[in-house]
């Protein structure tokens, strides 16, 4: 896929994974991308550093809950109004929760979060709505590869992300939509949440400086690196993991049904 042109919509983005996904796309060649995130002071400032750094009106910021579903959808009208089109959707928002207490909100951010911005992707670009295709990339986890953290809520909606995601690229539906997903599976990211992450192993007396040692830490820049490889290289359905500061690689699932 050629960046080149295209328009973006990152949520999460004010900081972290987000923001370094929309600095790549931008480097990258992108008409504009938006700074989706429920952060207006941390949102606006980093719009106001990629406007400095790419040029004047390549990025704009939307104040976006995406536990609201009207606000999301504001924040996709908002963005082709203003750039015109739509040609990615990143679902990146995400929250961890070591203690436990707050696992609804985990669950409405990380997995109705990323159901809600899909299911928009699909309507503002799926063929079977009168749209040109694109393609959607949902942030999951290597924890959603296997039990990676203190949270079992956090690890299963992860789970979720990577199944919902091959769900949405089973070739009968993904012919009728023709949007491509993908999935990206960080491993440890210099981020809040790998902070909560390692947080919560040192309460199971884990020792996470082995753990650390065996998987580096990341900078979101890596991440933001393997989203633009993948976006560029990758076959709908097709999960990638970013992780020990090595290249992103591809995870082969097994495919139950098949549908071809």
């Amino acid at each position: 896929m050629d960046l080149k042109d295209q328009v973006a919509l990152v949520t999460g983005a004010a900081q972290g994974i987000g923001l370094a996904t929309a600095k790549q796309l931008l480097k990258n060649g992108a008409k504009g991308v938006a700074i989706c995130d429920i952060d207006s002071t941390k949102g606006e400032a980093a719009t106001e550093d990629l406007n400095k750094e790419f040029g004047k009106g390549k990025a704009i910021f939307i104040k976006t809950d995406v536990t609201k579903q009207e606000n999301l959808e504001e924040a996709f009208k908002k963005t082709k109004d203003t750039f015109k089109t739509i040609n990615i959707v990143i679902n990146n928002a995400g929250i961890f929760d070591h203690v436990g207490i707050h696992w609804e909100k985990v669950l409405d951010i990380n997995v109705r979060g990323v159901v809600r911005g899909t299911k928009l992707a699909m309507e503002y670009m799926g063929k079977d709505k009168g749209g040109n295709g694109g393609t959607v990339v949902n942030i999951a986890s290597v924890a959603g590869l296997g039990p990676n953290s203190s949270s079992s809520v956090y690890d299963g909606s992860k789970h979720f992300v990577v199944g919902y995601s091959q769900a949405m690229a089973f070739a009968p539906l993904s012919a009728r939509h023709g949007v491509r997903v993908l999935t990206i599976c960080p491993g440890f990211t210099d981020t809040p949440v790998a902070e909560g992450v390692l947080i919560g192993l040192q309460q199971l007396s884990l020792d996470t400086e082995a753990i650390l040692s065996a998987n580096p830490m990341q900078e979101p820049d890596h991440v933001g690196e393997a989203i633009i490889h993948a976006l560029r290289e990758g076959e709908t359905g097709s999960v990638w993991v970013s992780g020990k500061r090595s290249a992103p690689y591809k995870v082969e699932l097994p495919e139950l049904v098949k549908s071809s």
